[in-house]
């Protein structure tokens, strides 16, 4: 996604150099459409430069400092120097970012989206969230409910949800539920022992994946899986369930599985 308006004074920007003169460097700003700035030779770089290509490259891709901005004579002043070392890995990750949520926007409403649905999505998880990419990023955690501030439609909700999780890594997830064992045989409390035992995978749960299964109150038990993604998360909630639900209706007994409203992030 590029913007089509003007940076600010004081922003960030990502650019690529595109022309380079003895009295300063041309960038093409990669964010925003048809957008160029300017980096005097006194912003490229601190003390004396002697030769201003020792520094910069045609084609490298800079960030830059926005110092000033003259929409009427479409210029904008631009600094290399102010840029910090810190400053230029979060904006370069931030921008990286901001590309790969740009190819899940494409995912999720398809190579002819048209340009006003585009915007509308975009603009929305902008305003809620800062970036295209958190906006995916909490999708993927915590679902529909981290979408409620938007006034985008059930169905761009869901369809953004289902892309989030197919597509977004996030640290960790934690996804919880509840399942309700019942056994009517004389020996029932042996039967959800089992069951349980079953459940919590008798040792075989994936290295990557924290597994517990608690006692809420007869007959519940939450289950709470943290695992590095939604989908590794979710697909081990779905096979603790399955193991559970096998091992009580051998025996004669039911399992019943509902959720809980939120997934959460740790």
């Amino acid at each position: 996604m590029k913007y089509t308006g003007w940076p600010d004074p004081g922003d960030l920007v990502v650019g690529r150099v595109d022309e380079i003169e003895d009295f300063g460097v041309f960038v093409d700003l990669l964010e925003y459409t048809d957008r160029r700035g300017l980096v005097h030779i006194s912003e490229v770089a601190s003390g004396w430069i002697k030769n201003i290509r020792d520094h910069v490259n045609t084609g490298e891709t800079v960030v830059c400092k926005v110092l000033d901005v003259d929409e009427s004579a479409q210029q904008i002043d631009l600094s290399v120097k102010d840029v910090n070392d810190h400053q230029r890995s979060e904006k370069i990750q931030e921008w990286k970012n901001e590309q790969k949520a740009d190819k899940w926007m494409t995912l999720a409403f398809g190579e002819d989206v048209s340009d006003e649905q585009y915007g509308t999505v975009a603009n929305e998880l902008l305003s809620v969230f800062g970036t295209l990419y958190e906006g995916f990023e909490q999708a993927a955690i915590h679902g529909e409910d981290t979408l409620s501030e938007t006034d985008l439609t059930d169905e761009e909700i869901t369809t953004i949800v289902d892309t989030a999780r197919e597509n977004v890594s996030v640290p960790y997830v934690t996804v919880t539920g509840y399942v309700h064992l019942r056994s009517s045989n004389p020996n029932g409390v042996d039967d959800v022992r089992a069951a349980l035992e079953s459940a919590e995978g008798n040792g075989e749960v994936s290295d990557e994946v924290e597994l517990g299964v608690t006692y809420v109150g007869s007959p519940e038990y939450r289950i709470k899986v943290r695992a590095p993604s939604y989908k590794v998360a979710e697909d081990e909630l779905t096979e603790t369930v399955e193991r559970a639900r096998a091992v009580i209706e051998e025996r004669g007994g039911t399992a019943e599985f509902h959720r809980e409203r939120q997934t959460e992030a740790e």
